[in-house]
């Protein structure tokens, strides 16, 4: 019997955050660089959904695109604290819920 699908326990917003931690990317390279850090495959509008949303409350910029069709994002240098905070988070609860389920 298989395990049952529950869907994603992730944020793509997190997601976003963490693939362009350290340097700018485009659209397409988050979403290749998220299923491969994390096995999610966010859609094109969950991506740039999520994305305008970032956008809109200052936790990333657009930059002048480099390629025709492609525009590249950063995190804001501001910014930065709050996913280092929001990733720390998340993993005090992971260790947290590893440590009971060592009690099992």
């Amino acid at each position: 019997m298989g395990m049952p699908d529950l869907g994603r326990f992730s944020d793509p917003s997190i997601l976003i955050l963490a693939s362009m931690a350290g340097r700018k990317k485009h659209g397409y390279a988050i979403m290749e660089d998220i299923e491969t850090m994390a096995r999610v495959r966010l859609g094109t509008g969950t991506l740039y959904g999520a994305i305008a949303r970032l956008e809109e409350s200052g936790l990333i910029e657009v930059l002048p695109s480099e390629e025709r069709g492609r525009r590249p994002y950063r995190l804001t240098t501001a910014r930065v604290a709050f996913l280092r905070e929001q990733l720390t988070n998340m993993e005090t609860f992971a260790a947290l819920g590893l440590r009971r389920l060592a009690t099992q």
